[in-house]
């Protein structure tokens, strides 16, 4: 077992008018700015309401001396904000829309009262983000709802910021899982294993492996936000891009959808490895599921569900060189007994390559994924509220040609995760605001051999030494590789969990915006493997008397 414990201390302080920034791996954003008369003095005292439109959020402050203002702590979303002050006309923005991790600025500029009116203005978003010196981009719910994806998979759009890639096929872990997207990208320059993703302020990474955990049904994503470099204070571990997620909650009103994508081989060419003589490798993929969000109790207490399934059904095409008839006789009258016992498991070639006898299959890779979510936020008080979000991905992979080019062997890989957020917002004042957090993020997979063959029912028992449970991989160069049996250090797995909590103060002073907290992370990995060992040949006349070139096995490992 590894432990690993990270812990932050910060503090930040800002200007008003100039730098602020988010809470600490948080989602929540801000609103701020000036209120002055028609001849651009600072007007004092004027009452400032933003209201969240469907969520029951409602904050109110008044102006400072030098008329400015400011709400820190509201989740994303779209909010009214509206002033007020004896003399002037009132003013509202109706629809200002804050992105997750944003610091939003909304001036106004009050008209004498003639009439009992109010002035309806429009909401601003300047060109240039001057209330941060973090580079990033948020891709907001409209894009993340309804751009055609396909696959379905969030971190796919991070490639719609400026300086993002793919990451290649070649890089570390990077390699897209069937089924189930990439786990990473490069950003800024920086490597792929270096992103940081937090969900709700929770760290969402597999830190063994520096790549997010899983990937939240997109229909659950709010919006995200990318930060590429001159990260603030709060953000640690990683050195690279920052990735926040802020899930969806529901709302006032019910909302709900049900969807099936499909796609199959019927639209497909064939792979050039496929020829007409055998069956076309099968492809039929469902993408499928649902979700509905509304109220619980009206302005109070608000949920949101989802579930996700895939069904993959596909066929991988195996090519590989097979024994002649002639080797496949001389094997059953004469051959050694481990190689008169591994016979049946290559099979009888049904082509040529390269002018030499070769079997053409299919095997099965099939996919299959259950996830769902539910999202709980409540309005204990217009002072006080909770959120909370859990998530379960059940996933089950075939991988039939990982360390085999025949089929029947291969691995599945199944595994479990999970992460649950909680936070806490408290006002103790419009100018003092605490945002507590805390949460868990866990992971187990485990990687077990298909083909579950006793070695000793081969000719293969006590060779590579005692506790042989599968078939050692099993490698005929000459036959240009051929490759069969288990894969090196499978059966495999591993257990991980994070948990964090953390907390920061929002203090307003003046014409100062000051953050204090901290942020504790502890890390917990479990690890088992076994190493079913490997027996190479050089020959096919080696392996018919079971003489080996090489072997290797690693014993012990638990």
């Amino acid at each position: 077992m590894k432990l690993r414990v990270f812990f932050r201390l910060f503090l930040l302080g800002a200007l008003l008018s100039g730098l602020s920034s988010a809470a600490p791996g948080q989602t929540t954003a801000s609103i701020k700015g000036t209120v002055t008369d028609a001849s651009g003095g600072a007007i004092s005292g004027a009452k400032v309401t933003v209201k969240g439109a469907g969520s029951g959020i409602e904050r109110t402050v008044m102006t400072n001396t030098n008329g400015d203002y400011e709400i820190a702590a509201l989740p994303p979303g779209s909010y009214s904000v509206q002033v007020e002050i004896q003399g002037f006309q009132s003013q509202v923005a109706p629809s200002v829309v804050l992105a997750v991790s944003q610091n939003s600025v909304q001036n106004f500029g009050l008209q004498v009262a003639g009439a009992n009116v109010v002035v309806t203005v429009e909401a601003t978003q300047p060109v240039v983000d001057s209330t941060t010196m973090t580079v990033g981009q948020v891709i907001d719910k409209n894009v993340v709802q309804e751009i055609p994806l396909n696959g379905r998979h969030f971190v796919d759009l991070a490639l719609l910021v400026p300086g993002t890639v793919t990451p290649p096929q070649s890089g570390f872990l990077t390699a897209p899982l069937r089924g189930q997207g990439s786990f990473a990208f490069n950003s800024a320059g920086g490597r792929e294993d270096a992103v940081n993703f937090m969900i709700n302020g929770i760290n969402l990474n597999d830190m063994v492996q520096n790549q997010v955990t899983f990937q939240p049904t997109i229909n659950t994503v709010s919006e995200f936000k990318i930060d590429n470099s001159t990260y603030s204070a709060e953000f640690g571990r990683n050195s690279g891009s920052i990735v926040n997620i802020a899930t969806r909650s529901g709302s006032n009103q019910f909302h709900g959808e049900a969807y099936d994508y499909l796609r199959n081989n019927y639209f497909d060419a064939r792979n050039f490895f496929n020829p007409t003589s055998i069956p076309q490798s099968a492809l039929k993929r469902n993408q499928f599921g649902g979700d509905v969000g509304g109220p619980i109790f009206k302005e109070k207490t608000f949920f949101f569900a989802s579930y996700e399934g895939l069904r993959q059904r596909q066929g991988l095409t195996t090519t590989s060189n097979v024994l002649t008839d002639a080797e496949r006789t001389q094997i059953q009258t004469s051959g050694s007994p481990s190689a008169q016992g591994l016979l049946p498991f290559i099979p009888v070639g049904n082509g040529t390559l390269n002018g030499a006898p070769a079997f053409f299959g299919s095997a099965s890779a099939n996919v299959n994924i259950d996830q769902g979510s539910v999202d709980i936020s409540h309005n204990f008080s217009e002072s006080d509220r909770i959120h909370g979000y859990y998530a379960n991905q059940h996933d089950k992979r075939l991988e039939p040609t990982q360390g085999s080019n025949l089929p029947g062997f291969g691995d599945t890989r199944v595994g479990v995760r999970q992460v649950f957020t909680l936070g806490e917002t408290h006002v103790f004042s419009p100018r003092l605001i605490n945002e507590f957090h805390l949460g868990a993020n866990r992971v187990h997979i485990t990687f077990s051999p298909n083909n579950p063959t006793d070695p000793a029912t081969v000719g293969l028992a006590g060779v590579l030494g005692p506790s042989m449970a599968f078939i050692p991989v099993i490698s005929i160069q000459d036959k240009s590789g051929l490759l069969f049996g288990a894969e090196r250090n499978f059966p495999q797995g591993r257990g991980d969990l994070t948990a964090v909590v953390g907390d920061t103060l929002n203090y307003i002073r003046g014409a100062h915006s000051l953050k204090f907290g901290f942020e504790f992370r502890d890390f917990r990995n479990n690890n088992f493997a076994n190493d079913p060992g490997q027996l190479i040949f050089a020959t096919t006349a080696n392996f018919i008397a079971g003489t080996t070139a090489s072997s290797a096995r690693t014993v012990g490992r638990a």
